[in-house]
């Protein structure tokens, strides 16, 4: 994945408005009513948070007669969790060598 996609979904999870939207579609699809129905704001401010979840490609719409249904793309939620698996990995790598120089050390003084 290209860097201005990852910038991209990492900016749409970024509120905390979304974050919950994308909680809720977790467990399911919903219509944008359903999903708006928790928050203390008016429809057109949510679709804001629709749109930015749905063109960072977090979440799909598609329109049944007048109500329109979101759901997750899992693909793109997973190319989230690779790149948290690389540096996961990274880290762990800097650690597990941190670890051994602390040992060798301490073996050197003993």
């Amino acid at each position: 994945m290209d860097q201005s996609s990852l910038d991209a979904l990492f900016q749409a999870l970024a509120d905390p408005t979304r974050r919950a939207v994308v909680g809720r579609l977790g467990r399911g699809g919903a219509s944008v009513g359903d999903l708006a129905a928790p928050f203390d704001m008016a429809l057109p401010s949510f679709m804001k948070h629709v749109h930015v979840l749905e063109a960072a490609g977090v979440i799909r719409t598609r329109k049944q007669g007048r109500v329109r249904y979101c759901e997750i793309d899992e693909a793109r939620l997973a190319a989230i969790g690779s790149w948290l698996d690389e540096q996961r990995a990274v880290w762990e790598s800097r650690t597990d060598r941190l670890e051994r120089f602390v040992e060798k050390k301490q073996q050197e003084r003993e």
